[in-house]
């Protein structure tokens, strides 16, 4: 039986229409009949005329790098000498004309080439099941590699904890010594006080004694009787000299008793939590301002610690520098901005309506057009990535197409993302808020605003494809719909996203899942 369709020639790589190089083709162009590279795609059919019209495909999707598959001369495994012609739907296999007056008369068949087709269907599914189940092990890897790098942080910390009480513990055990030997030495002085002044008063006795003992010998030996008989009677009453008396017992210096060292005066080792998949989030409000503006729609930091700071409902904005508890006017402009971003120059964009942002000249306080430009589409926010790109949001209500485009520093389109692999849409609703992770990822808030239907969070990753999608929590928006009102990303390059329709604060990581979430509420 013929292939009733073409299918294209595979694991035979096409050079690139456009550069000719040994680059693998990834793209076509529908409209241009053109096989691409990335490289090209962004570059190069970017420019051409009207190329935003054009359908770009996936190769994988339009088979381009496939041979051409001949069916015709597939032999029966069970009659080798026949070729099977049809495919059997309920069997799962393939038949030949024996098998099917066999066996298969009254089975659901159809043509060997939709049977292939359906097998590439099944793999592809199971391909993307693999790819999902390989995406949430890239986030386990992601929590356990923190979990490692939370435990690596904990460990060095009590390391030097320990180290450092080492030392103060050393240095207590010095000075206490320290104070055991002055308290020794004072001991040891009050001791010998008592005994150097009963052996000086002893001592004193002894010389006396010795010298009325010395005295009296020469008053023996004297030869002089006159004067002997004139002065022995003093002599004798000289005899009689008191004795000193001495303590029977003195105080004596302390003796030093050893003392046992322990855990108790040093410290020790104790269990404690256990890490956690699950994060701990805890809101702090480390300071608070009053602002005279009755709502704050959207705040941009600026590199001299000021703000930007806009009221859509009052269609006010204000430049302004926080004080103790307030913050401070520098300037203010009546405008409606739905959108602000602020250049590393500290020059500020602003989505206000039409194809291209506002640069606000902060002097004169009038807007002029930027370089940067979506026409046909209306400009709907804005974004400055880490790598200094400017980011846009697009909607054509004429044309009824959304997109984002990705600018460089020389104001060309670097990347536009309209649409996915399969050439649908990527955004159903209106790309409100942008923001960007440090590994290059865009995330696009997808809800149009006033509707009452649901939104999503989009996740395209460099080069031009969505990678992801987030449609909110199974059971927070199960009585109400998702609809993501700002979308921001944290130091830790997780993206904080709030609604327009509950208090939590869902919480994803840098590829667009769940990690948690917070109820402000709470």
């Amino acid at each position: 039986m013929a292939f009733s369709q073409s299918i294209s020639k595979g694991q035979v790589p096409v050079n690139c229409n456009l550069c000719e190089t040994d680059r693998p083709i990834k793209w076509k162009c529908r409209d241009c009949n053109i096989s691409m590279c990335n490289h090209c795609r962004d570059q190069v059919h970017s420019k051409f005329k009207n190329a935003l019209e054009h359908k770009t495909v996936d190769i994988n999707d339009i088979g381009v790098h496939r041979e051409e598959i001949d069916f015709t001369n597939i032999k029966c495994i069970q009659h080798s000498s026949q070729s099977c012609c049809l495919f059997c739907k309920k069997c799962d296999c393939l038949v030949c004309p024996t098998c099917f007056a066999k066996d298969h008369k009254k089975h659901d068949l159809t043509e060997i080439s939709e049977g292939y087709n359906m097998k590439i269907q099944r793999l592809k599914e199971g391909q993307g099941k693999i790819q999902s189940s390989n995406a949430k092990t890239d986030i386990q890897i992601d929590q356990l590699q923190n979990l490692v790098n939370e435990e690596n942080l904990k460990h060095s910390k009590v390391r030097t904890d320990i180290t450092d009480h080492e030392k103060v513990v050393k240095e207590q055990v010095e000075n206490y010594f320290k104070e055991l030997i002055n308290k020794l030495d004072q001991s040891h002085e009050n001791a010998l006080s008592s005994l150097m002044s009963d052996l000086n008063a002893v001592s004193l006795f002894n010389t006396q004694t010795k010298d009325k003992t010395t005295e009296v010998q020469h008053f023996i030996q004297m030869t002089d009787a006159p004067k002997f008989f004139r002065e022995v009677k003093k002599m004798e009453q000289s005899f009689d000299i008191p004795i000193q008396q001495i303590q029977s017992s003195y105080i004596s210096s302390r003796k030093f008793v050893p003392g046992n060292i322990t855990q108790y005066n040093i410290g020790s080792l104790e269990e404690d939590e256990n890490l956690s998949i699950e994060p701990s989030i805890t809101l702090v409000i480390n300071k608070e301002y009053q602002t005279e503006l009755p709502t704050i729609g959207h705040i941009r930091p600026c590199n001299d610690n000021s703000y930007w700071i806009c009221s859509t409902k009052g269609s006010k904005l204000q430049a302004v520098k926080p004080d103790v508890v307030k913050l401070i006017k520098i300037s203010q402009y009546d405008k409606k901005v739905y959108d602000i971003a602020v250049l590393s120059s500290n020059e500020v964009l602003l989505v206000i309506g039409g194809p291209t942002p506002q640069k606000l000249n902060v002097t004169t306080g009038k807007p002029t057009d930027s370089v940067y430009n979506v026409d046909p589409f209306i400009s709907t926010a804005i974004h400055i990535s880490n790598g200094n790109k400017v980011v846009l949001g697009g909607f054509s209500a004429k044309q009824d197409r959304r997109a984002v485009f990705v600018m460089n520093e020389q104001e060309k389109h670097e990347t536009v993302y309209e649409y996915d692999q399969h050439i649908q849409p990527i955004f159903i609703n209106y790309p409100g808020n942008i923001t960007s992770t440090r590994n290059g990822n865009i995330f696009v808030g997808d809800y149009y605003p006033g509707s009452s239907g649901s939104g999503k969070v989009v996740v395209l990753e460099q080069g031009g494809d969505m990678i992801n999608e987030y449609t909110g929590h199974s059971d927070i928006n199960k009585d109400h719909p998702f609809q993501p009102n700002d979308i921001v990303a944290t130091p830790k390059d997780n993206v904080v996203v709030t609604t327009q329709t509950d208090s939590f604060l869902y919480i994803l990581n840098n590829q667009g899942y769940p990690v948690t979430y917070f109820n402000t509420k709470t």
